[in-house]
């Protein structure tokens, strides 16, 4: 499998970077061991995670994510052969932020439930206007010089907030920010393509997306409310299931047709062929969405198919 370079890093990833928020959300540890088996036996060696998966599920209180790989990569004796990332800055019971006191204190307890002693890439979850990025920087570079992170990274940073803090560590010799996290797909893409996509080029600044499929909206499987119900996603894919977007759809479903695959396939194949993009992070809750994934990776849409789809969601 190819691998990409994130940012200046040194780090290299697979054209697509797993997406850990459902270990232990809607994949059970034993399930969620044998995703992460085929994962790694498929080449997709790169995960990423966060410290607050999966706060959200009653009961939880964040953790579970990172719980469930450390264990696994325990089990397997495996971490030398994977790239981990995770992220610090959403809250976390009374905790939340990007103080030099949290960052500290958050990196620790994210290697004792991973089971490690190093994260490949360290990122700032969400901008934290209220503590200064010197002092954001300054903690992520004691942890890099401790050894307990190679790389960081930041996400859901805006363009203006990313060369800012480019400029910090610059000034100061700090490490800089080598990857960033945005939202990016079929029906979402103004915000990474207007600045953002200019500016990672410019600065060769890794670009990891999240939302690939949209919370499944772009793999076809949900037309309107009554194949939503029951599902972990509803309120999310609901909210996306506007004239223009379910316009996308149908011509996403219909390349995939030509195509001879599915919509998922190409949604996540249209994301790889972008010039400014790493690698879209997609999840999977079962081996089958699994092979889907690697069967993306190895997907050469037609330019055809490439014009259509850019023109449907343009």
């Amino acid at each position: 499998m190819r691998m990409r370079e994130l940012g200046r890093s040194g780090i290299e990833v697979p054209p697509v970077v797993f997406g850990g928020n459902v270990f232990g959300w809607t994949v059970d540890e034993t399930a969620s061991f044998r995703l992460l088996d085929a994962l790694l036996d498929s080449g997709l060696n790169a995960i990423d995670t966060a410290d607050v998966y999966s706060s959200w599920v009653p009961g939880h209180a964040g953790g579970e994510s990172e719980t469930i790989i450390g264990a696994w990569m325990k089990a397997r004796g495996n971490r030398a052969r994977l790239t981990i990332a995770t992220k610090v800055g959403m809250a976390m019971g009374e905790e939340k932020g990007l103080s030099a006191s949290w960052i500290a204190r958050a990196v620790d307890s994210s290697l004792r439930r991973l089971q490690t002693d190093y994260i490949d890439l360290y990122q700032a979850h969400i901008d934290d206007a209220t503590v200064p990025l010197e002092e954001t920087l300054g903690a992520f570079a004691r942890l890099i010089e401790a050894g307990k992170v190679r790389a960081i990274g930041c996400s859901n940073f805006t363009p203006q907030r990313l060369q800012e803090a480019l400029g910090v560590s610059s000034r100061l010799g700090l490490p800089r920010f080598e990857s960033i996290q945005p939202q990016y797909n079929l029906i979402h893409r103004r915000e990474f393509e207007e600045e953002l996509a200019g500016l990672c080029r410019r600065e060769h600044i890794g670009a990891i997306s999240f939302f690939a499929l949209a919370a499944g909206f772009l793999t076809g499987k949900y037309r309107d409310a009554a194949s939503l119900e029951g599902s972990s996603r509803q309120a999310r894919v609901a909210s996306f299931m506007t004239e223009r977007n379910l316009a996308i759809l149908d011509t996403l479903i219909a390349v995939a047709r030509d195509e001879n695959t599915t919509p998922g396939a190409v949604a996540i194949a249209w994301l790889i062929s972008r010039p400014a993009l790493t690698a879209p992070i997609v999840s999977a809750t079962s081996l089958g969405q699994l092979e889907e994934i690697r069967h993306a990776t190895a997907l050469t849409l037609s330019d055809a198919s490439l014009e259509i789809l850019d023109a449907a969601s343009a």
